[in-house]
């Protein structure tokens, strides 16, 4: 059985002058093989994605931007809250959040250890109504928000930090003039890297969600909202 040749350089020569002749995906490279338009991320309309569902949550990015890689990187953030799981106690105006602990403790100051049954009463009594002891879930609040707080933790170069620059993006791909911003709790926004200089540029940011979760915005907060 004989098999035909099939001449197929000119499909390589296609493809070499669309995503470059290197063989080389290394991202940090994506310029120089000319496969830039491609990369993820390279573009607030083709960003990279991530998904944070409960707070407060901490996003960490060491990274390079620039020269032989991409001058400006997007990520979008997606935030999609959890209320049943809490990492935190979020504390309303005049009232702290209280410690618990079940264990027996001892007379301290005449005063004597509490028994907590959260099945003994159900109604009110004498005017007081039961306690709800929320501590591993999220309080349903109306018209609530989360924060957003951007860091840019730096190099520790001067040189390098001058260059660099991260900013916050809202959900309509507009420059939010803020490393704060306040966010629904089914939301998104987006974060973008930018260099400011021909040379390769490290750089270590943070951002925190939830550090803050509100019931609507006081007039001072309204300028930090999502678009």
């Amino acid at each position: 059985m004989e098999e035909s040749a099939k001449d197929v350089t000119q499909r390589i020569l296609d493809r070499h002058i669309i995503y470059g002749a290197s063989n080389n995906t290394n991202p940090a490279y994506s310029a120089s093989n000319r496969s830039l338009n491609y990369a993820e991320g390279g573009s607030i309309t083709r960003p990279e994605n991530e998904k944070v569902t409960i707070i407060p949550f901490a996003l960490k990015y060491s990274d390079t931007v620039g020269l032989f890689g991409k001058e400006n990187h997007f990520i979008r953030v997606n935030i999609a809250i959890d209320r049943s799981v809490a990492y935190s106690c979020f504390e309303e105006d005049g009232w702290s959040c209280a410690q618990i602990d079940y264990n027996s403790f001892p007379t301290e100051n005449t005063y004597q250890s509490g028994l907590i049954d959260p099945d003994k009463d159900e109604l009110p009594v004498n005017q007081y109504d039961p306690a709800r002891i929320n501590g591993d879930s999220l309080i349903g609040k109306p018209d609530a928000y989360v924060s957003v707080d951007l860091n840019n933790l730096k190099t520790g170069n001067k040189y390098i930090d001058a260059w660099f620059d991260v900013r916050l993006y809202t959900k309509a791909r507009e420059e939010h003039p803020y490393d704060k911003m306040y966010v629904r709790m089914n939301d998104f926004f987006y974060i973008g890297f930018h260099a400011r200089n021909t040379r390769r540029l490290p750089y270590n940011v943070d951002c925190v969600i939830g550090q803050e979760y509100v019931s609507g915005l006081k007039p001072e907060q309204v300028r930090f909202k999502n678009g």
